[in-house]
C-alpha cells in the first residue's frame, strides 16, 4: 500500500508507526512530519551491500550486529532509515533502535544536505554513536567522524584503508565500491588490470 501525507498532517510517534509498517514506501519522521525516502538505484545498493557484508563478517562472533535500511534509528522524537549500522546495546524496541555505535550513509544528490547536515547533527547527538560514515557513490570518497576526534573528518580515497576504531576493524576503499560504476573505479580497475597484462607479459 502507498500511502502519501499532507504537507500539514504532524504526526505522533504511534501514528508514524501504524502507516509505516503497511506502507510500501519508507518514510522518515522529522519534527512530526514525514518525508518519503527517495528510491534506490544499483550504486547505492552495491556500496551499502558491500559494507554490510564487510561489517557482519567481521561482527559474526560478537555482540555487535549490522543492520540494513530497514532498521530505523530514533532520534530525540525523529526517526531515520540509515543505509546501515552497528548496534551493540539491544533495547526492547522492535522496529528501531536509539543506541548505535556507527551510522553509515550513501550520499546522493538528493540527499547530501540532509546527510551532511541535519542527519549528522542528530546522529552525533546519540550518546552511543562512536562513527558517523559518509560514502559517495558518484566518485570514491569516504569520510569518517569519530567522537574519539571531536566528530573532525576524515576522508579515504583509493588506496586507502578506512578505519573503524570502534569495531577494531580496517577496510581498502576499493573493496568498499569493488561492483560500483563509476568514473573513479572505473580508472582504477582498468589501471589495476593493466599492471597484470604487464606482468604476465614479463
Amino acid at each position: 500500500m502507498n500511502l502519501n501525507y499532507k504537507a500539514d498532517d504532524k504526526l505522533t510517534e504511534q501514528e508514524y508507526f501504524d502507516v509505516e509498517l503497511i506502507s510500501d514506501v519508507k518514510h522518515e519522521l522529522i519534527d512530526g512530519y514525514a518525508y518519503a525516502m527517495a528510491g534506490a538505484n544499483p550504486n547505492p545498493d552495491r556500496i551499502a551491500s558491500a559494507i554490510i557484508r564487510i561489517l557482519g563478517n567481521h561482527l559474526e562472533n560478537s555482540p555487535c550486529e549490522v543492520f540494513t535500511s530497514d532498521m530505523k534509528v530514533k532520534v530525540w522524537e525523529d526517526f531515520f532509515y540509515p543505509d546501515a549500522m552497528v548496534v551493540c546495546n539491544k533495547t526492547d524496541a522492535e522496529y528501531y533502535t536509539d543506541s548505535p555505535l556507527i551510522i553509515i550513509e550513501v550520499l546522493s544528490k538528493f540527499t547530501r544536505r540532509k546527510d551532511q547536515v541535519l542527519k549528522r547533527q542528530a546522529y552525533q547527538s546519540l550518546p552511543s554513536l562512536q562513527e558517523y560514515v559518509l560514502i559517495e557513490q558518484d566518485f570514491v570518497e569516504v569520510e569518517v567522524c569519530r567522537r574519539a576526534n571531536h566528530w573532525q573528518s576524515e576522508h579515504y580515497f583509493l588506496g586507502d584503508e578506512v578505519r573503524f576504531e570502534s569495531i577494531d576493524l580496517t577496510v581498502p576503499v576499493e573493496k568498499i565500491y569493488s561492483r560500483v560504476v563509476n568514473e573513479d573505479m572505473t580508472e582504477f580497475l582498468a589501471q589495476q588490470q593493466k599492471v597484470i597484462n604487464e606482468a604476465n607479459a614479463g
